[in-house]
């Protein structure tokens, strides 16, 4: 079989910064079209191999080798800034081959009209034009403009916006135009280091969905797990100097670390107990003549082993503990009627709310909509232009957000800024939550004042974990933490007993943790979904859906308009002719675009469940057997080929009974029997 020529091909590339070597004789290949995750915790590797492969940063030995023509483009987390050209005119310059020869063909034109159509060079510069226009018909300038506007209004540009000067965003926003540009000019590989960070959740989706349909390679590092798990085919991990491929998502390729872990743990135990033994043998018998030369073999052999290298302790699961929240009333926070104004912006008009104990609250919506003026509000950190904020009975608040870093202590050290923090019954867990969140050995004497800002932000987050409290505000609690740190933290929270709000844009981090959603957008009010985030991305699409459909008539049709016994002739009381041709003709319409759709599918599904159930059934068989049993390489396939079998049924099952149940609605509203 002839495989495609790869778009990069790293060969034994090592890395190495003093001392300290990142990579070693690492080696993988890219191909057209393939996903691929780099994993590993904070400075393990990942955003300098994105650089090397990109040609910023030169490797110490090793090559890259992509093949001519190869267009790679690079997002870097951050430091992008642009000034002095409209928002229209930076995305505009990403097809700026099209628009050169555009400019050419107009240049070269106006300089045909000046020659004389019998000549010679006329004829020549005729050809000419004639040639550029058939480049220029192959880069589809007729889409140029139509694609801009989709991918800006896609990462959450207004038509408003597309006039202001790329100065007038914040870094934030300076990152989505980086981002557009590169969308736009389709490279062949596309690099993306941490490309979510700055995206609301609805903006997250719509990156998500582009990549997922993108039609080049892609190199991602993200700490987004859905990001992770719907795009990658592949992940490459690094630790400890060293490089391990997965053939699989973000989750297949935590499952299957740990089985390798338990594995690499077992030959270590027993590489030792083999090498000790030699040892004690050599031990005994080193003065035995008779042994001399049992010995030396044993001192050769031991000498040629090659030594497995002992597991890494930091690898270990963490886990970490709030201290006990003070006991408070069932009412934590209240505002009534509140109003709040900047200047001409209205933030909010006659907003209330109330968070009672126990309760974890996600708080979404896209920057400027007014989540953190409502942290602000929630906290009596800032006062109301208008309305009441009432606090329960002994609440006590712990508010997290990115400023407080800068409010650090520079001279003092990490350890003692956070055992300042800390209470008398949370003191002594200070180092251990240090090492939770990367902080380990001698880190926790640094200064705080040569840290960067994402360490400074982690400090400032011990600081207020640590500290007793019933009612936690976190501001983007994730933004600077890897994996292993959002799960200490996730499962923390989710064992804690007092009240959460948490502003956050990971749907990962807060899908199972909270129990409620408010969501912002600007020029709204606030609107509360009574569940989590998977919960809300349902129903929002829902409402965005029915704004947008046919679901309002359909309400009205159920009560007006359904027709008996599925006629679709049949008059309803109380409406003239016109009316009637016009809601049969919504019915006719709801049934061609609504309900064979989802009848189509319904068929569809049933036939996918039946192969899956047979497919499950073949697995489950193969699973018992003893061939499978014997082989640990083949009962792991097997096994995680049962756990995804697994997982396809039980959302086709749950797809299954929802389509059920609303072609049943369906049917009903219109008055067509089963």
């Amino acid at each position: 079989m002839h495989l495609p020529r790869p778009m990069i091909s790293v060969q034994s590339l090592r890395v190495e910064f003093g001392p300290r070597v990142l990579f070693n004789d690492l080696s993988f290949s890219v191909q057209p079209r393939e996903r691929i995750a780099f994993a590993g915790h904070n400075g393990a590797g990942k955003s300098t191999l994105m650089k090397c492969v990109a040609g910023i940063i030169p490797a110490t030995s090793g090559q890259i080798h992509a093949p001519k023509g190869t267009r790679i483009g690079y997002l870097p987390q951050e430091g992008i800034h642009v000034k002095g050209r409209t928002l229209w005119q930076e995305t505009e310059s990403a097809f700026g081959e099209t628009m050169a020869l555009s400019e050419k063909i107009d240049r070269l034109s106006n300089e045909l009209v000046k020659l004389d159509p019998r000549s010679s060079p006329y004829g020549d510069l005729l050809e000419e034009i004639g040639e550029l226009e058939l480049l220029l018909d192959a880069t589809d300038p007729a889409r140029m403009k139509p694609r801009i506007e989709s991918v800006l209004k896609g990462l959450g540009f207004q038509q408003k916006d597309f006039t202001r000067d790329c100065s007038e965003f914040s870094g934030g926003w300076q990152m989505r135009i980086a981002m557009a540009k590169l969308f736009l000019q389709e490279p062949e590989v596309l690099l993306l280091d941490e490309p979510t960070n700055h995206l609301d959740i609805g903006t997250q989706i719509w990156v998500e969905q582009y990549l997922v349909n993108y039609p080049g390679a892609i190199l991602l590092i993200s700490h987004d797990r859905a990001l992770l798990d719907t795009l990658c085919t592949r992940t490459i991990a690094f630790s400890h100097g060293r490089a391990e491929e997965y053939a699989g998502n973000f989750s297949y390729f935590e499952r299957e670390s740990v089985l390798r872990k338990e594995i690499r743990l077992k030959q270590y135990t027993a590489q030792q107990r083999e090498i000790a033994e030699t040892q004690r043998f050599i031990d005994r018998f080193r003065a035995s003549a008779n042994k001399a030369t049992l010995v030396q073999s044993r001192i050769k052999l031991l000498a040629k082993v090659e030594r497995i290298p002992a597991p890494e302790q930091d690898d270990a699961v963490m886990n970490f503990k709030f201290p006990p929240p003070p006991n408070s009333g069932h009412t934590v926070a209240k505002l009534e009627a509140i109003q709040k104004s900047y200047g001409a912006l209205n933030i909010f008009n006659g907003f209330d709310f109330e968070i009672n104990k126990g309760e974890k609250f996600a708080i979404v919506g896209p920057n400027g909509a007014g989540k953190s003026t409502f942290c602000r509000l929630i906290t009596a950190q800032e006062e109301p232009d208008a309305g009441t904020h009432t606090f329960g009975h002994k609440v006590a608040t712990s508010f997290f957000s990115q400023n407080h870093a800068d409010e650090l202590d520079p001279n003092l050290s990490v350890l003692e800024t956070v055992e300042a923090a800390a209470s008398r019954e949370s003191m002594p867990q200070a180092r251990s939550v240090l090492g939770c969140f990367l902080f380990r050995g001698d880190d926790v004497f640094k200064k705080i004042g040569v840290l960067s800002g994402g360490e400074r932000s982690r400090v400032a987050l011990v600081c207020m974990l640590l500290r007793p409290a019933n009612f936690l505000i976190l501001d983007e609690p994730t933004n600077h933490l890897d994996m292993q740190s959002q799960d200490v933290l996730q499962r923390a929270l989710i064992d804690y007993p007092g009240s959460v709000m948490i502003v956050s844009h990971n749907r990962t981090f807060l899908d199972a943790l909270v129990t409620k959603t408010l969501e912002f957008r600007p020029g709204e009010p606030p609107v509360l979904y009574a569940g989590n985030i998977t919960y809300y991305l349902e129903k929002s699409a829902e409402d965005e859906a029915a704004k947008k459909g046919l679901a309002p008539r359909l309400a009205t049709l159920g009560t007006a308009a359904a027709p008996a016994n599925g006629s679709s002739r049949q008059s309803v009381p109380g409406v003239n002719r016109k009316e009637q041709r016009r809601i049969e003709a919504e019915q006719r319409e709801i049934r061609s675009k609504v309900l064979k759709p989802l009848e189509t599918e319904f068929t569809a599904l049933e036939a996918k469940i039946a192969e899956l159930e047979a497919a499950q059934a073949t697995r489950a068989q193969q699973l018992s057997s003893e061939e499978t049993s014997n082989n640990p390489g083949k009962l792991r396939e097997v096994t995680n080929a049962v756990d995804k079998l697994a997982k396809s049924l039980e959302t086709s099952y749950s797809r299954w009974g929802a389509l059920s149940e609303e072609i049943e609605r369906l049917r009903t509203k219109l008055g067509i029997e089963a």
